[in-house]
C-alpha cells in the first residue's frame, strides 16, 4: 500500500510498505483526510529529537524507530473488526482515532490519565502507522464513532480534543469571561470551546489573518491586538474593572503568559496549552501570590474525544470554517509543511489526502 514516512529533519516521501493485518482487539481503517500540525512541522524542520523520536533507538511501547508513517489528527471508515472486538461500530462507519499508545501499567494510566504515561506516543510519529496511508491498524479503545459528520470536519477532532481538555481543565463556566493568548490553531478551537459552553471569549493576537479568522469564525466576543492596546486594561474594562475567570496560553511566548496573568481577576487561574521552546520566568510573588492566581498545564487529552463528538453534534459547531485548504500526498512538502511554514498566519487547518 501507499504511506507517506518520515525518515527524519527535511525527508518524507511516498513508499510502498506491506498493507497491515487485522490482529485480536483491533480495528482496520481507511484513513481520508490527516491533519498538518505543530508537531509535524517541528519534526520535518527541527528533526526527530523534537518530537520525542530517539532516531536509534526503539520505541519502549510501539518497538519502532525511523521511518514511520505520517499524520495523526485524521479521519477515515472502518474497513474491517476483529472477531473478540465488542463495540457498537461497524464496517463502513466514519470514525477518528484517539492516536495514543501507552503501557497501561504506570500509575497515569491506571488512574485514567493515560495522556501522561511515562511512554507514552502517538500513532503517526512514534509508529504502528499513520494517517497518511492506504490502511491502518488500530487498538479498537482508541477509535471513536462520529455519526454523519462530514469526514474532512472530522479529522479536526484531534486538536479539538487538545482544546476541549484545556477547557474542561479549568472549570469554567457559562456567563464567565476568559482570555485566549493566540489565534493559531489550537488557540481558535481553545475559543470555540468556551464558545460552546456559553463563555465570553477575548482573544489577544498579533497577526491580521489570525485576528480576523477570530472574528470570522465567530469563536471570539472581542479581538485585541497586544501591540497596539494594553491587553489586562481591555479586559478590565470588559469586565467592569474585575478582571478574567480563566486565561489560555496558546502562543508558546512568554510575554503572552505575563500579559495573561495581569489580565485574570483574584483567583484567576492560567491554563498552559502551548509548548513552551524556551524556559519563562515568572514573578511569582507578583504574579500569582499576590492575586492568589494559580498556573497549570495541560497536555493533550485522556476520555476527552466522545464528549467533544457529542459537543459537535449537540451544537452544531461547524468545523469547517478552521480548514484553509486540502492538498495531496504528492505534494505534502510543498503545498503542506513549506506553506506553514513560511505563512502560518494565513492557515488554521491543511488538510492531507493520500
Amino acid at each position: 500500500m501507499k504511506a507517506v514516512r518520515y525518515y527524519g529533519k527535511e525527508r518524507v516521501q511516498i513508499d510502498d510498505i506491506p498493507e497491515p493485518q487485522l490482529k485480536p482487539g483491533t480495528i482496520k481503517i481507511h484513513p481520508a483526510f490527516t491533519g498538518l500540525c505543530g508537531s509535524d512541522l517541528h519534526l520535518y524542520y527541527d528533526g526527530p529529537e523534537s518530537g520525542g523520536i530517539n532516531p536509534n533507538k526503539p520505541h519502549p511501547i510501539s518497538g519502532e524507530t525511523l521511518p514511520v508513517v505520517f499524520g495523526h489528527e485524521f479521519s477515515g471508515t472502518v474497513e474491517a473488526i476483529a472477531d473478540d472486538v465488542d463495540t457498537d461500530i461497524k464496517v463502513g462507519d466514519n470514525v477518528v482515532v484517539e492516536p495514543l499508545m501507552v503501557c497501561g501499567e504506570c500509575a497515569a494510566c491506571k488512574s485514567g490519565n493515560y495522556n501522561v504515561c511515562p511512554k507514552m506516543g502517538f500513532i503517526g510519529i512514534n509508529g504502528r502507522g499513520g494517517g497518511m496511508s492506504e490502511h491502518i491498524v488500530v487498538e479498537s479503545r482508541w477509535v471513536h464513532a462520529i455519526g454523519d459528520l462530514p469526514l474532512d470536519q472530522a479529522a479536526l477532532i484531534e486538536p479539538f480534543s487538545v482544546a476541549y481538555h484545556a477547557v474542561r481543565r479549568t472549570g469554567v463556566k457559562a456567563g464567565q469571561t476568559a482570555v485566549v493568548g493566540g489565534a493559531g490553531p489550537i488557540g481558535l478551537l481553545v475559543a470555540q470551546a468556551l464558545k460552546a459552553k456559553g463563555v465570553k471569549v477575548i482573544v489577544s493576537e498579533l497577526a491580521d489573518i489570525r485576528k480576523k479568522a477570530a472574528l470570522d469564525t465567530g469563536v471570539a466576543d472581542i479581538v485585541v491586538d497586544p501591540s497596539k492596546e494594553d491587553l489586562a486594561e481591555r479586559v478590565h474594562k470588559e469586565t467592569n474593572g474585575v478582571g478574567a475567570d480563566v486565561a489560555f496560553d496558546a502562543s508558546g511566548v512568554g510575554v503572552v503568559v505575563h500579559q495573561l496573568l495581569a489580565s485574570l481577576k483574584p483567583e484567576g487561574k492560567l491554563e498552559i496549552v502551548a509548548i513552551h521552546a524556551k524556559p519563562l520566568t515568572i514573578n511569582v510573588s507578583e504574579e500569582l501570590t499576590g492575586g492568589e492566581k494559580s498556573m497549570e498545564a495541560s497536555l493533550g487529552y485522556a476520555n476527552d474525544h466522545e464528549d467533544v463528538i457529542k459537543l459537535i453534534h449537540d451544537e452544531h459547531i461547524d468545523l469547517s470554517k478552521f480548514i484553509t485548504d486540502k492538498i495531496k500526498a504528492e505534494n505534502i512538502v510543498k503545498d503542506g509543511l513549506e506553506e506553514l511554514h513560511n505563512n502560518p498566519a494565513q492557515h488554521v487547518k491543511i488538510l492531507v489526502q493520500l
